[in-house]
């Protein structure tokens, strides 16, 4: 989002909490996260995907909500209502493509009306036959976790979403030789994908708290996380969605300040030093061991304060409508080791993996008859998680390589927190010397921390290396 973006949407969020307050505010909430899913999509060179991309998010989550709610729920009055203003908000955006000006609403101009016509009649009939003719049913919501995970994959994987990108160009008559893997820029569907395997998975386990569309889709693209989170729980979010918003001053105050400082995190800290972070560009042209730490260390507070930039931002607008987000970042580059880091790093993410893999993977091993080591385990799904961590900012060998670098790390802090426990204690007798063991913990980390960080800033694995090796005086 720019700033630009970013100060439209809080200046509608605090408009709507001073002002409207409680009326409408659901309606408000869902219409404008329609709104701004599509606003925000970027243009791309696939003619009219940058408005049929925000449709399947939103085709995506209505489908979603049909399969896990409670069969007398989906035949509620209430929520084919939703389903018809969802639909005729759509409608309207794709109408703007005859207004005498550019759009407002979408980066280019919206495909012809007789094809939306024709796709959303299509949804409306398979939304139908699915609830007229199904039942709640274990197979369909584990259908909809692998749709999800098939389109996640599709859009990840550079070469298949090449492939991908050349089908759509021949079969529209668009120059193939334009072809590459960015023309299928999913805006926000990481967070998506992750919010509807929540709720998919808990209705599998039958812990799924009854929602109506509205709120439902309220959730999945709730427009102040929308595009960089954080990962919100629906059963946290339901209830502030349901309780009455008063923004005093207090929580203006509280609100604002919040607001404030993400905007200077982002577009003061973040940029600034963005413009010495390492990248592609400066990583083989410095020539000084000296600096390319300099560039290291620059990348390393230039995501921290860019990320938590953006989630602070996000909790402010939140809270200006009455929604508390959870906390996604709570110092983690001063915690004395690799799993202290990872609870106070992007925590929605890592407190996610945790439910719905570390967890449900661990007790499995644990269940067999003969099962493996504790130390094979532990080495097992620690690399597991945090490879999949890794592919979740995408499929490329760098993220894969990453994630390994923190699966192995958290693996060998494993072991030896259990070796090294009895012999710290009986060393660290004293204030001074408990200090300096932190202390050495927070710098070892950190620096474990920002050598990995070589894999995320950089696009190949060569460069990673030469820069490893160059940082050691190696090269």
């Amino acid at each position: 989002m720019t700033i630009l973006q970013i100060l439209i949407v809080a200046a509608a969020a605090l408009f709507w909490g001073l002002v409207m307050r409680e009326r409408g505010r659901k309606h408000f909430l869902l219409n404008a996260s329609v709104l701004v899913i599509f606003w925000l999509q970027p243009a791309l060179p696939l003619r009219g995907f940058d408005f049929w991309i925000p449709l399947a998010t939103l085709t995506i989550t209505v489908f979603s909500w049909f399969i896990t709610a409670a069969e007398e729920s989906r035949r509620e009055k209430k929520n084919w209502v939703v389903v018809a203003i969802l639909a005729g908000t759509v409608l309207l955006l794709n109408l703007t493509r005859f207004l005498p000006f550019d759009s407002i609403f979408t980066p280019s101009r919206p495909p012809q009306p007789l094809t939306l016509l024709l796709i959303l009649a299509f949804s409306g009939f398979i939304f139908l036959l699915v609830t007229r003719l199904t039942r709640f049913s274990a197979a369909l919501l584990a259908t909809g976790i692998i749709g999800l995970i098939v389109i996640f994959l599709a859009i990840k994987i550079p070469a298949l979403a090449y492939w991908i990108s050349y089908g759509i160009r021949s079969l529209t008559d668009q120059s193939l030789t334009e072809a590459k893997a960015i023309d299928l820029r999913w805006l926000g569907f990481s967070y998506v994908a992750f919010r509807i395997i929540h709720t998919l998975r808990d209705r599998q386990m039958g812990r799924l708290p009854a929602v109506d569309l509205a709120e439902y889709v309220t959730y999945v693209i709730f427009f102040p996380a929308f595009t960089a989170g954080p990962i919100d729980r629906i059963e946290r979010f339901i209830k502030d969605l349901r309780k009455p918003s008063t923004l005093g001053n207090d929580e203006l105050l509280i609100a604002s300040q919040r607001f404030m400082l993400g905007l200077f995190k982002k577009f003061v800290v973040a940029d600034a030093l963005a413009l010495i972070a390492l990248n592609d560009t400066n990583a083989l042209q410095v020539r000084s061991t000296g600096w390319l730490w300099i560039l290291l260390y620059a990348y390393a507070f230039q995501i921290y304060f860019d990320f938590s930039g953006y989630t602070d931002i996000a909790i402010g607008i939140s809270k200006f409508l009455g929604i508390q987000l959870p906390e996604n970042f709570s110092a983690p580059y001063l915690k004395p080791n690799l799993t202290q880091f990872w609870n106070n790093w992007h925590m929605t993410l890592t407190q996610w993996f945790r439910a719905y893999f570390f967890n449900p993977v661990t007790r499995w091993l644990r269940s067999w008859n003969n099962p493996m080591p504790a130390p094979v385990m532990i080495a097992s799904t620690q690399i597991a998680t945090m490879l999949l961590i890794g592919f979740w900012h995408g499929v490329t060998w760098n993220f894969a390589l990453w994630g390994l670098w923190h699966g192995v790390g958290l693996f060998i802090h494993n072991r030896w927190s259990d070796m090294a426990k009895v012999r710290a204690g009986e060393w660290a007798t004293t204030p001074f010397r408990k200090n300096i063991l932190n202390m050495s913990g927070v710098v070892i980390t950190f620096n474990f921390v920002a050598l990995g960080w070589i894999f995320f800033a950089l696009s190949s694995t060569s460069t990673s290396v030469q820069v490893f090796l160059k940082l050691f005086g190696m090269r």
